[in-house]
Formats: structure tokens, C-alpha cells, sequence
């Protein structure tokens, strides 16, 4: 009788330690699960941040010097500021904004140390006149820059695009195919396309001449010995085809007149890869390889270095742009090339006028 009692109270006593311990082990679990879907909130201090941004580089007596700044920014205080200012008028997300809480938002001096907007245009007709007087200053009237590509090493290409981006150095790398002037804007970016590409397929995918084929383009006339001629050209190496559009060096000049010729246009011809060592020495990460792995990131981290860049041309060509075209500030009747706005053109003309280019170029000889 004894033993069966006792063995009857040992079950209860079982039952109710299970019972607690299961109890405990349940708010233990649903403890965890709810600390699991609450959001955490990480205070990052943007009041005192925007203070200390603006105490290190844009007080009156800043910590960092005007060297550290131009470091840093790749440019001026007075451009950086001036940047501010415009997109923080005109751009809603730049804008300091009160959040949910009450609490200002990032301010627009920080948005913008992070991030630039959109600095890349086509030329206007006041911007083409520019470039056809420049042209005419340094010997090649209608010459309204210089066309070449260079290469972005990718470093991190997926392996099944490998071979189709991978060149003779062994190395995955993209495109950019550019159009710089004198004073190293510039002018037009195509970028994308397999490092496998010669400059020719480049070409031949490339956007650069679709202002002239929909007949959007400007209309250029200007005189060499007396002969007019109708389409402004780009100064290339030998690799890009005989267009009119295009004025190659002579390979094996020979005679004066020749070798002055080639050794003018090499030198002009400088401009695009001057404005790409530049454009790469301005910003380590278009110089050094790239380790995105989406390719449209790494066409935007491109447009942006090339906005930037002309965005410090702009600011600072007056310093170094020594070509002097003060002898067609007269009027039109002081130039011998002039740009018009074209009213139409059909796309067979371009095919057209590949006839000329040994003649055009027999004109400069």
C-alpha cells in the first residue's frame, strides 16, 4: 500500500518538474523569436556626423587642408560647393528630410560626398563652333576631336563570360570607347562592350555617328585649299576604316610636307588618350582592376568617373587651355568652318562620302 502511493506521488512530482522545465524551455524559444523579428535600430549619428564633415574639409578654418581636400574630392572646395547647391535645389533625394521619428535625415553635403549626379552631354552648336575654331588654331580646319578606345581590366568576370571578355594579355577586361577634345572633355563615352572587340566592332556597335544616320546632327561647312567640304571629321590611328568622318596619320611619310602632316596629327590625335590617363590617374578605380561583379554597376562606377572628370574640366580648362581663338571672335565672317542646324539628311550620305576621304586628306598634304 506504501509502495504504490509513494510511486504514485514520484509521477506527480515528475509531471510537474517536465511541466516547469517545458514551460521555461517555451519562453525561453518564444524570447528568442521575437527578439529575432524585432528591427534593430543602429544609431549613426548624423547630426554629429555632418558637423564633423563640415568641421574636417568646409569650416573657414578646416582641419584638413586645402591639399588633403583636392585628395579627396578630385576637385576645388568652390566647384564642390557649387555642386551641392545645384543638386540640392533641383534633385528631391539630395534634399534633407525629416524622418518618421522627427529626426533630420543625411544632410546634402553628405549625400553628395557620396555621390554626384549626371555631368555628360552632347555638344551644343555653340560648343561644335568652339571646337571647329580650336580645330582651325592647330592646323586641321573641321576637326572636332579625337576618337579612341581604352580597356577596363575585370577581375572578377564570371568564368562562362571569361573567353568572350579575355584579350591577348590573358586578362577579362570592357571597353570604353571615347571622343575628347584639346582641353580633355570628354565629349562621348561608349562603355561596355567584351575586351575582345577591336576598335572596328567597336565602331561598328557604337552610338557615335546616330545624330548624323537620324539626321539630328549639326551642319558643318568649312574650306581646305579652297575646297568646302560638309561633315567634320575625328583625328584616329590607322586601325579605324577610310570615312570622310576620320583622318588617319600617313604610315611611312614621305618628304616635308608628309612628315610635318603626321607628326601634326599624332600629336593632336594625343588628346583621347591624354584625356584617359587623366581621367584614370583622377580616379584609382578605373586605373586599378575591377572587383564588381554586375557589369551595369561597373558601367555606372565608368559614367560617373567621366562626369566627375568633366566636371573638374569645366572648372579648371581655363588654366590650361592655351589655344587661342580670339581672331574669330568678329562674327561669323572671321571663319572659314560654321556650324548650322541641319534640317535633314539621309543615312546613304554618310556611305557617300567615305569617296572623299583620300582626296580631304590629300587637301592637308
Amino acid at each position: 500500500m506504501s509502495s504504490s502511493s509513494s510511486d504514485e506521488v514520484d509521477e506527480a512530482l515528475d509531471e510537474m518538474v517536465d511541466e516547469v522545465v517545458d514551460n521555461f524551455i517555451d519562453t525561453i524559444v518564444d524570447r528568442q523569436t521575437n527578439n529575432q523579428k524585432r528591427r534593430s535600430y543602429i544609431e549613426r549619428d548624423r547630426e554629429r556626423g555632418h558637423n564633423q564633415l563640415w568641421q574636417d574639409y568646409f569650416s573657414d578654418n578646416p582641419i584638413f587642408p586645402l591639399e588633403m581636400f583636392m585628395r579627396r574630392f578630385r576637385m576645388n572646395k568652390p566647384l564642390f560647393l557649387r555642386i551641392v547647391e545645384r543638386i540640392s535645389t533641383e534633385v528631391p533625394y539630395f534634399q534633407q528630410r525629416i524622418d518618421a521619428a522627427r529626426r533630420y535625415g543625411l544632410s546634402p553635403l553628405q549625400k553628395c560626398t557620396a555621390a554626384i549626379h549626371e555631368y555628360l552631354r552632347r555638344p551644343t552648336a555653340e560648343d561644335l563652333q568652339q571646337l571647329l575654331d580650336v580645330g582651325k588654331v592647330r592646323g586641321f580646319p573641321g576637326m572636332i576631336g579625337s576618337i579612341d578606345c581604352m580597356h577596363w581590366e575585370w577581375k572578377n568576370c564570371p568564368t562562362a563570360w571569361k573567353c568572350q571578355f579575355t584579350r591577348g594579355s590573358g586578362k577579362p577586361t570592357i571597353v570604353l570607347e571615347a571622343v575628347a577634345s584639346q582641353d580633355l572633355w570628354i565629349w562621348h563615352a561608349f562603355f561596355g562592350l567584351p575586351g575582345t572587340l577591336n576598335d572596328i566592332n567597336v565602331l561598328d556597335r557604337s552610338p557615335v555617328f546616330d545624330d548624323i544616320l537620324h539626321g539630328r546632327a549639326y551642319k558643318v561647312k568649312f574650306k581646305v585649299n579652297n575646297h568646302t567640304y560638309r561633315m567634320a571629321y575625328y583625328l584616329t590611328d590607322g586601325i579605324y576604316p577610310n570615312w570622310s568622318t576620320f583622318i588617319q596619320s600617313i604610315p611611312l611619310p614621305q618628304g616635308p610636307k608628309a612628315e610635318k602632316f603626321a607628326e601634326r596629327q599624332e600629336s593632336a590625335r594625343k588628346d583621347v588618350e591624354q584625356a584617359s590617363g587623366v581621367l584614370q590617374s583622377r580616379f584609382a578605380i578605373v586605373k586599378t582592376p575591377d572587383l564588381q561583379w554586375d557589369k551595369e554597376k561597373i558601367g555606372k562606377i565608368m559614367k560617373i568617373c567621366v562626369i566627375l572628370h568633366n566636371m573638374i574640366v569645366e572648372n579648371e580648362r581655363h588654366g590650361y587651355a592655351q589655344i587661342n581663338t580670339s581672331e574669330f571672335e568678329l562674327g561669323e565672317l572671321s571663319r572659314s568652318s560654321r556650324v548650322r542646324t541641319r534640317e535633314s539628311i539621309h543615312a546613304g550620305d554618310m556611305l557617300a562620302c567615305e569617296e572623299k576621304f583620300e582626296m580631304q586628306r590629300s587637301m592637308f598634304v
